[in-house]
């Protein structure tokens, strides 16, 4: 029998309760996640009936609940969780639709060379993310924002705006219920959000993928032109700029790291900074962030085949390997694009960060530099306990998958 890749955590009592209770209820009836149903209480809370003129997005709204229903085996919980999640994303839909064509010169606003964080999870793509931050010349989708980007948010109430506690209250509920999952990841209101936020109302969006085991889902979305979904991306960087100005955003996600031939259809001077850390490493992290993840709102076994890109050897190795041929081939311009190990930014953050202001012909003042140290300084180290997980001996034996990716970079082994 082989070794189990990741063994669920313990979960809070009340939590493990009301699931058993919920078990009891014929559960499509009581938390029904039909079409239907979906799409007329989307409009009744949002007011107005247009989802645009694009009908890709119903097709995989239709796929996602099916795979939902038949696939996922969701708990009480987790069915209130995904109701709630898909009744926002469909939200967010029509008022950014319903939003710009109302004021139309919206549209008008220019992305001007956004920043973009990439690489593999848990590469580093976080820490690095935060320190970029503390540069005031840069703008971040906050999760409130990128959850609730309607109406525009203004300069005047960007720190008092009534979604950031209504955001606040929604994301940090994944921690009080799986709290394992504090150590992970932070997730507050009032923090930098992942892109994948933004693309969820296209419903072709890798953040809706990662939040289910939704194989027939995560096979078609994988299939589908990714261009909406980052045109949907800049419709809403535009709507959040619009009266809240930015100098220069600054994005981040892992999974722009396989869609950065049509990121930079979006965004063709798109600064790329992408991380570079031991695959097993960040695997091995991966696994025990997504089986956490699930945990929250299905019992069902993780099975890791799923998402093989992101955790398995030889898929994650050609996603790695993709890269370097996209930028021989000139698909990715070397100006476009710049590496940063997680070991130089662990042992000179400044002269890491030093590095990708020179090549994108940035300038890195003093005052930024002393507030990233003055931000690591303060930064509580395991803020929420330490992450726990093991490398199973099965993925250390992966590391020849990664030889011509560690080797081209220079990535040294870390297990």
């Amino acid at each position: 029998m082989s070794e189990p890749l990741w063994t669920p955590p313990d979960r809070p009592d009340w939590f493990t309760q009301m699931n058993r209770e919920g078990s009891y209820f014929d559960l499509p009836s009581v938390v029904p996640l039909d079409e239907a149903s979906m799409l007329n209480e989307a409009i009744r809370a949002a007011g107005c009936d247009d989802f645009g003129e694009d009908e890709k997005w119903r097709e995989g709204l239709r796929v996602l609940l099916k795979s939902l229903d038949e696939e996922a085996e969701l708990t009480l919980m987790g069915r209130l969780m995904a109701r709630s999640d898909i009744l926002m994303w469909l939200q967010q839909r029509l008022d950014v639709i319903d939003t710009l064509k109302k004021h139309p010169e919206i549209l008008d606003e220019e992305i001007i060379s956004p920043m973009v964080i990439v690489g593999l999870p848990r590469s580093g793509t976080s820490i690095l993310f935060e320190l970029l931050w503390q540069d005031e010349d840069v703008g971040v989708p906050l999760i409130w924002e990128a959850a609730y980007p309607c109406p525009p948010p203004e300069t005047a109430s960007d720190q008092s705006d009534p979604r950031i506690e209504t955001a606040d209250k929604l994301f940090t509920q994944w921690g009080r219920v799986a709290p394992t999952f504090n150590t992970m990841h932070e997730m507050r209101g009032d923090i930098p959000s992942e892109c994948g936020l933004l693309m969820a109302g296209t419903f072709i969006s890798d953040h809706v993928a990662a939040m289910h085991q939704t194989p027939s889902y995560s096979m078609w979305m994988y299939g589908q032109d990714f261009l909406p979904a980052y045109e949907n991306h800049k419709k809403v960087l535009q709507i959040l700029q619009w009266k809240n100005p930015r100098k220069r955003w600054l994005l981040k996600a892992p999974e722009h790291q396989i869609h950065l031939d049509v990121l930079l259809k979006a965004y063709p001077d798109a600064a790329i900074v992408q991380t570079h850390r031991e695959p097993i490493k960040c695997n091995a992290s991966t696994v025990s962030l997504l089986g956490t993840l699930y945990s929250v709102r299905s019992d069902k076994d993780f099975d890791a085949q799923m998402f093989q890109n992101i955790i398995m050897g030889e898929a994650t190795a050609g996603r790695l390997e993709m890269v370097i041929q996209q930028r021989a081939d000139g698909i990715v311009p070397e100006s476009n694009i710049y590496d940063s190990r997680f070991q130089d930014l662990m042992e000179d953050p400044i002269a890491c960060i030093q590095g990708v202001y020179n090549h994108f012909w940035l300038k890195l003042s003093d005052e930024t530099k002393a507030k990233m140290l003055n931000y690591l300084k303060h930064k509580p180290k395991d803020k929420f306990g330490k992450h726990a997980y093991e490398v199973s001996e099965s993925k250390a034996k992966e590391r020849h998958f990664f030889k011509r990716y560690q080797a081209h970079y220079n990535v040294p082994n870390e297990v």
